[in-house]
């Protein structure tokens, strides 16, 4: 390079400084999204209290400009699998930057792409290809197209209390109709319950069904598949000739302590998974619709459909690069292992306290999915109060949990679902029992004000206002 061509260089950089627009503009986060964007966001966070300024990020933890750590156990909705700014995703992508690939060209075969699809097959061996998207709803999205096309047929089944993303496709397979209502028509699918097969086989007997989609656990509710259920629903869509799609955008790369959550049933070979979320390593956004050989070549069936289904950013060099220095440290790391312990630690250890609070209903989960699920007390003195909560709004006692958290102990969570009094707890995957006493303790400081009738009452009677006052 020329000194003048590194003059311009740097004069071009010049005219846009990240960290002195962040500095002169970022005290204005707020006001900006108000004005700009989703004016609700703020609304919502200002009111729970949620409205704090983190400065930066590391592992599992967000920091404010007072130094202050807070634990995250919610990893970006399952995004930031491995913590936030793992240093192997980071120098992954600075080195992809500096090689100055030759990307996104549309008429080449660029390396990274291929080397991604072996290393993500490997840990599926059952499937054979792989398209990459850039979201779990486009993963989602294509495996509704492939399953109609192959199959020949319009409808796919879903199950009750899903969620599959949020454009349209993918919309006519979300089981909550909170995220449905008011942007029909959507596609004819149909929902089922999760775990009833004699439903499932209902359906399937009137001969227009593509697929049934499932999460492996549900998301809203962190709510698994009946044992046995995955592989009988397999056994009676493949008779009756239609696929089984298993989304795994949440569950998937090491959250349930297997690589998938459908690993965890012996036989059960979906025809198409989705993945996404933790494969961008939290920097990318990346989806993969993984499928059988058949499928594949069945919907790219000649050189005219070479581009019948497509990404304008699918495969970027970016994504690939994260994804594969994801997939690197999940094995160098032992990142499912680690899981499956830790998980289990944090579980169990929360399941003991059940017996302790009389409110406190349910621990589930498998790994780091752990649902808490609460439920009405006993003592008359708590049952009017829950009674009072109830009445307003279904939801907010598990918000009233989830507050406090925050507010006194600097932990995020999140209420696992409109109407439900239920917390999900989905940390990054390399936490470990630091962090497990650090929520533990917490969690049993909040329940302990709880049942004391302590001041998160206080902010009870704030909440019901709320909801009132928003019917």
């Amino acid at each position: 390079m020329t000194t003048a061509e590194s003059a311009s260089e740097s004069s071009q950089a010049g005219e846009f400084d990240l960290g002195a627009t962040l500095a002169e503009r970022g005290a204005e986060r707020y006001e900006l999204h108000t004005r700009y964007l989703n004016h609700q966001l703020p609304r919502m966070l200002h009111t729970i209290g949620f409205d704090k300024v983190y400065e930066r990020a590391e592992g599992a933890y967000f920091y404010d400009a007072d130094g202050n750590d807070y634990l995250d156990m919610l990893a970006g909705f399952g995004v930031m699998g491995l913590g936030r700014h793992h240093p192997v995703v980071r120098k992954a992508l600075h080195d992809v930057l500096d090689a100055q690939l030759a990307d996104l060209t549309r008429f080449d075969c660029q390396p990274l792409p291929g080397l991604l699809a072996e290393k993500l097959l490997a840990h599926s061996p059952h499937l054979d290809r792989a398209f990459f998207g850039n979201s779990g709803t486009e993963a989602v999205e294509g495996a509704l197209k492939f399953a109609r096309f192959v199959t020949g047929r319009p409808r796919v089944l879903y199950c009750a209390h899903a969620f599959h993303g949020l454009t349209t496709g993918s919309l006519s397979v979300n089981g909550e109709s909170g995220f449905r209502d008011g942007f029909a028509p959507l596609l004819p699918d149909t929902a089922v319950p999760l775990g009833d097969l004699d439903a499932l086989e209902r359906e399937l007997r009137k001969g227009d069904v593509a697929a049934l989609i499932v999460e492996p656990i549900q998301g809203k509710g962190v709510l698994a598949a009946p044992p046995g259920y995955l592989l009988a629903a397999q056994e009676l869509l493949h008779r009756h000739k239609a696929l089984l799609i298993a989304d795994e955008v949440q569950t998937g790369l090491g959250r349930t302590g297997d690589f998938y959550a459908y690993q965890h049933e012996e036989g059960v070979e979906p025809d198409l998974v989705c993945v996404a979320k933790a494969l961008s390593g939290g920097y990318v956004p990346v989806g993969a619709t993984l499928g059988k050989d058949w499928i594949f070549k069945k919907v790219y069936s000649s050189m005219d459909r070479v581009l019948v289904h497509s990404a304008s950013f699918g495969s970027n060099a970016q994504a690939m690069a994260a994804g594969l220095a994801v997939l690197s440290v999940m094995e160098n790391e032992q990142i499912v292992a680690g899981v499956r312990a830790t998980g289990e630690l944090l579980r169990s250890r929360l399941a003991a306290l059940t017996d302790k609070y009389e409110m406190l209903a349910d621990v589930r989960g498998r790994g780091l999915m752990i649902g808490i699920e609460f439920g009405r007390p006993n003592s008359l003195k708590l049952r009017s109060r829950w009674a009072m909560l109830q009445a307003a709004r279904k939801g907010l006692f598990a918000q009233m949990v989830v507050v406090p958290l925050l507010q006194k102990h600097r932990i995020l969570t999140q209420v696992s679902g409109d109407h439900m009094e239920v917390i999900k707890l989905i940390p990054p995957l390399i936490i470990g029992e630091r962090e497990v006493d650090r929520f533990v303790d917490a969690f049993t400081a909040v329940m302990d004000d709880a049942h004391d009738g302590g001041l998160m009452w206080d902010f009870g009677k704030t909440l019901v206002k709320q909801a009132v006052a928003n019917r």
